[in-house]
């Protein structure tokens, strides 16, 4: 047997209260981290599940949105909201972009918005720029020829 143990009482009963602290606190220690254990799990299990849509919105008092994004995209910025599939359409369809690296547009089945965006954009710029005569005098004007100044341009002088 193992006799490397104490000859005297009174140091066998120090090191037996001394093992009865340390198996005590072992025992604490063992209880803290099931009861961490119990908890974490109890908490994974009852936590609510991503939402399948989120919008991404901008600053300020109104706050308006920016991007749709689904849900567990991680490129969506802290402040977001989450919506329901037929908010994210609609979002989508009236001109909100999409992101880029989630893609819930082609997620939602809609693939022609971007050619749509691109028609509405073309547009737009169409009817905001000033008439295709008045571009090219402003570009005449501004750009010298290489052989000198036109004779239209001498005689406007």
């Amino acid at each position: 047997m193992f006799d490397d143990l104490p000859p005297d009482l009174d140091r066998l009963h120090t090191l037996r209260v001394w093992h009865t602290i340390w198996l005590q606190r072992i025992d604490a220690k063992i209880a803290t981290l099931t009861r961490r254990q119990t908890e974490e799990e109890r908490g994974r299990r009852s936590r609510p599940a991503p939402p399948e849509w989120i919008v991404e919105l901008g600053i300020g008092e109104r706050r308006p949105p920016l991007q749709v994004h689904a849900g567990d995209c991680h490129m969506a910025g802290k402040r977001h909201r989450p919506v329901d599939r037929d908010e994210a359409r609609r979002l989508l369809a009236t001109g909100l972009t999409a992101c880029g690296h989630c893609r819930p547009d082609s997620l939602l089945g809609i693939t022609d918005l971007s050619t749509a965006r691109g028609l509405r954009t073309a547009v737009a710029r169409r009817t905001l720029c000033r008439p295709v005569a008045a571009c090219r005098r402003n570009t005449e004007r501004r750009s010298p020829s290489p052989t000198g100044p036109s004779p239209a341009a001498s005689a406007a002088r």
